[in-house]
């Protein structure tokens, strides 16, 4: 489990309204994304359906494992097989519709009507008087239970079943009495994934601390995928900020259902179809449902709307508070909303790179993320390295320089008090002013405590929402100066062999792999060289860097 976490690049969450769709959501997503470690839903097993053969004259339900382009109408799925058939069965006995293998209108008069009629439970369409028509009816009313329109039903078999057990008839009561739970089971059928709709994308929006626009895509009746974008309480009503954003959604996406489902009537819908429909180059319907299946999807896309705006405004309520507790802690005026965070990687003496990144409330703002190459220090040197990557961003904002011109409330230096030191009267002098401080970490390599430049240390450990964004920061910034000193000594080494003729990149690179740099490429023999790469190209490096020896 845990070297399954750790390769976790990032989640989602899809709202369901109960356990069961919460199932059937995860065996549909697994088995059109097939991820690596669900192995045990990657079949074509799955969760059955309810069939109705809606083109047959007498039409009938049976039972299948998946859905099909067929012209039938498919409801479900529904919780294995057993409940599946039971709830066929149910509505088959409730509706007197026929259970038996007898087909029709083939077998109408052929015999004699079977057990089932003399029971009750069937009308007898095998009969010579079988109306199709109200055959037909009986069927629609089934549809109508299947599509979730149970009330009526279940209180007429309530009455019957009250009345059953003033008759002292104590058995059809309790047959009853089960009928009308397995109806009721229905209700918990999963009514995300439906099969109705099998290219149709439900659209919801939640205003709050942070307004969400979500959009839930069905493909083929399966809940294919869901996108939400989180932004700033819009000035427009409902209606005009749904239009803007589907109108943006979809020019950006580039891909169009057939159906697009909202949760509010927009006056601009007959205009906005045509020209979804123009840049799909099919036709793309814009509705706003108010009952039934559509209505049902559109809540669903309701709910996850409200549920990420929810959950973005307790982030940023969290972020918020931790930057408060922040403030306490190292007695700032204000709460830190931006965060500067300067790190230096280098090997040896060369290839000295600073990193700064930026945390605005609490979160990476990566695209005011800058990379220095050290220029004015020979030696390995810190401190001084540190000086002049923190002066030169300041001169540039001094400068009114676009890439730094804003100013932060806070500065973290990777190191201790000395590098703090090193850095508030380099800043001093160009006449900047904030709060810096050295992070400070364990034998875990973890920061424990933010020091001043004074030497005055705060731990942080004890407070673990300010411990996890400030270790956060610091392997952040860390992890961005690796890679920046890494890329630079990739190129480095590239570079030294990009100039032989006849060594291409795949022989550069077997040559690196081996040798790992090109000091160790230059030592080589022409033997040496020879087990690497064929004799040409081991003869051009050997020439390359010993002239002398040709």
């Amino acid at each position: 489990m845990a070297a399954m976490v750790a390769k976790v690049a990032d989640f989602d969450v899809i709202v369901a309204s109960s356990e069961f769709e919460a199932l059937v959501l995860e065996n549909s997503l697994i088995k059109r994304h097939r991820p690596r470690y669900n192995i045990l839903l990657k079949d074509d097993k799955g969760y059955p359906f309810i069939r109705l053969d809606v083109k047959s004259e007498y039409p009938t339900f049976s039972m299948t494992n998946s859905t099909a382009k067929d012209g039938a109408r498919y409801f479900g799925p529904f919780g294995g097989r057993g409940m599946t058939g039971g709830i066929i069965d149910t509505l088959c006995q409730a509706l007197l519709l026929p259970t038996c293998s007898r087909k029709f209108p083939r077998d109408i008069g052929k015999s004699r009507p079977c057990l089932n009629y003399h029971m009750g439970t069937c009308a007898g369409w095998c009969q010579k008087r079988a109306d199709p028509e109200e055959y037909r009816a009986a069927v629609r009313q089934a549809e109508m239970i299947l599509g979730g329109q149970t009330r009526k039903l279940t209180e007429e078999l309530r009455a019957k079943m009250l009345e059953a057990s003033e008759a002292m008839r104590f058995e059809l009561a309790a047959a009853l009495r089960d009928r009308i739970r397995s109806i009721e089971g229905l209700s918990n059928r999963q009514r995300v994934i439906s099969a109705v709709y099998s290219d149709t994308d439900a659209v919801g929006f939640s205003r709050g601390a942070k307004t969400c626009f979500a959009v839930l895509h069905f493909v083929d009746g399966d809940l294919a995928g869901k996108d939400f974008e989180l932004m700033d309480e819009p000035l427009e009503d409902d209606a005009e900020a749904v239009s803007g954003l589907v109108r943006q959604y979809y020019a950006r996406r580039g891909a169009w259902p057939g159906t697009v489902l909202l949760s509010c009537d927009i006056e601009d819908a007959e205009p906005l179809s045509r020209m979804l429909s123009e840049a799909a180059g099919k036709k793309v319907s814009i509705e706003t449902p108010k009952r039934g299946d559509r209505l049902r999807l559109v809540e669903a896309a309701m709910t996850n709307a409200g549920e990420e705006s929810a959950r973005a405004a307790t982030a940023v309520q969290k972020a918020l508070k931790t930057l408060e507790w922040l403030q306490r802690m190292l007695e700032l005026p204000s709460p830190p909303e931006r965060i500067e965070a300067f790190d230096i990687s280098n090997m040896g003496n060369e290839g000295i790179v600073a990193a700064m990144t930026v945390f605005v409330r609490g979160r990476p703002l990566k695209r005011d993320y800058r990379k220095f190459r050290i220029r004015g220090i020979i030696a390995q040197d810190d401190y001084a390295s540190m000086r002049e990557a923190v002066t030169r961003r300041f001169e540039n904002y001094l400068k009114n320089e676009e890439k730094f011109s804003q100013r932060p409330d806070l500065l973290l230096i990777d190191g201790g008090a000395n590098h703090a030191a090193t850095v508030k009267p380099a800043l001093k002098e160009i006449g900047i002013f904030l709060p810096v401080f050295g992070m400070v970490k364990d034998d875990r390599h973890r920061t424990r405590a933010l020091v001043s430049p004074e030497g005055d240390e705060t731990g942080i450990s004890g407070n673990p929402a300010v411990f996890a964004l400030i270790g956060n920061i610091q392997e952040e910034t860390h992890r961005f100066a690796i890679e920046y000193q890494r890329s630079l000594r990739i190129s480095g080494l590239r570079s030294g062999l990009d100039d032989i003729p006849g060594v291409g990149e795949k022989r550069r690179n077997a040559l690196l792999k081996h040798f790992k740099t090109i000091k160790a490429i230059k030592a080589a023999g022409y033997e040496e060289l020879c087990a690497i790469v064929p004799k040409n190209a081991a003869r051009a490096v050997y020439a390359h860097y010993h002239p002398e020896k040709e």
